[in-house]
């Protein structure tokens, strides 16, 4: 690579701090997201629901914010970061707040509905993406996407948080101070966030046809595929991993949901240096070697080490390749897809992640109901993962991969 090529571009001068700005954004809109599903015991005891039920009201929100990045990735494409963010956080943080006006009116179909439109909010993933990335050089888009995806962690907080805040300040007002949390960043990001000039120069171009149009390209499926995996396997272990050490090693329930906490931060920390990875040496390899890593560590789990140690070990490692591999894969992306195509690849791509992390929970708890034991579940995802090692190496690498014209 030359050395040109390295070199900073003037015009994108305070792209990280703008990232950062950003990745904030992200983390309060997914704190925001998440409102239901710590609550879930709360509102399984307030409205005596059913398991089934329960599980409804939890996924709503995950499916319908799946869904809604596509159409939001290609919208940050049209309008910019600055517009999106701030009508996502607005829109999101008056969710809440109805949120906890009808969750004290006893009405579970109410409630439901609720649900649907507070899950709008976790499309907002879909709008740093491609505003991260603007904001960087070629070389250094992995880092971008990389620290903005760290606002993933917002997810870690509503679990370890909620419950707390819930005990110490009661329902409603739990809910008031996330709404005025999301509004007040809204006008911080109005007034203070800046797009990329790269960004401002991209020709406007309608909604639908661009979707169809990026959806015929290969190489956007062959993405949606193996993040679908890599993104599957961050939610099956954060949703799992504290039902999993309460049944496996007999932890307290506070003690699971704090190691489902770790495992979550520690796959968020990781995340940046996947896509720095991608930047040196390239999406396609780093992507490989996480695959065939979370396929070791999850059979060495299957076997359930009866040294609580070791299993904690195992467990953080395939948390850093787990969150590795979600910013290698993000890192990848933006070297094969045009600039003013990304906010609408990765809303695809996202959207696929989002609906991978909705399966793997299922087939874990299918796999303890038949025998008491997780391990076919885990054999299942590295099954899965090795079928994702296989996609990858027949994709084309970062510098002949064919970009959507």
């Amino acid at each position: 690579m030359s050395t040109t090529t390295l070199e900073r571009d003037p015009k994108l001068q305070g792209g990280l701090k703008y990232t950062i700005m950003a990745a904030c954004a992200s983390m309060i809109g997914f704190w925001s997201w998440t409102m239901i599903g710590p609550l879930a015991k709360y509102y399984t005891e307030t409205y005596g629901l059913t398991e089934g039920q329960r599980s409804l009201l939890i996924a709503t929100p995950v499916i319908v914010g799946s869904l809604a990045r596509i159409p939001v990735g290609a919208l940050t494409d049209r309008y910019g970061g600055r517009i999106m963010f701030t009508i996502m956080l607005t829109f999101t943080g008056l969710m809440v707040l109805v949120t906890g006006l009808v969750g004290q009116m006893g009405s579970f179909p109410l409630l439901l509905l609720v649900a649907f439109f507070l899950g709008i909010g976790g499309s907002i993933f879909a709008v740093g993406i491609p505003f991260a990335s603007a904001w960087f050089e070629p070389h250094r888009k992995g880092l971008a996407t990389g620290i903005f995806g760290m606002g993933m962690v917002g997810t870690a907080c509503a679990a370890f948080f909620n419950p707390r805040m819930l005990q110490a300040f009661g329902y409603f007002p739990t809910h008031l101070i996330m709404t005025c949390v999301a509004l007040i960043y809204a006008c911080v990001v109005w007034f203070f966030l800046k797009d990329s000039p790269v960004m401002k120069a991209a020709k406007p171009e309608p909604v639908m046809p661009k979707i169809l149009r990026v959806s015929k390209v290969l190489v956007t499926w062959q993405l949606c595929f193996i993040y679908a995996v890599v993104f599957g396997a961050f939610v099956a272990f954060s949703n799992f991993l504290s039902t999993y050490m309460q049944n496996i090693y007999g932890y307290e329930a506070v003690a699971g949901g704090t190691f489902a906490a770790m495992f979550a931060a520690c796959a968020v920390l990781a995340r940046p240096f996947g896509g720095v990875a991608a930047d040196k040496f390239g999406g396609k390899l780093t992507t490989l070697v996480v695959f065939v890593a979370v396929a070791v560590l999850v059979v060495l789990i299957a076997f359930e080490p009866a040294s609580t140690g070791l299993n904690a070990l195992l467990h953080v490692v395939t948390a850093f390749f787990v969150g590795f591999g979600t910013g290698t894969i993000y890192g990848w992306l933006g070297k094969v897809v045009r600039p003013q195509d990304i906010g609408t690849v990765s809303g695809l791509v996202s959207a696929a992640g989002g609906l991978g992390g909705y399966f793997p929970p299922l087939i874990m708890g299918a796999a303890y109901t038949a025998n008491e034991s997780y391990a076919w579940g885990l054999y299942a995802l590295a099954i899965i993962c090795i079928v994702s090692l296989l996609v990858s190496l027949w994709m084309k690498s970062d510098k002949n991969a064919v970009r959507p014209s």
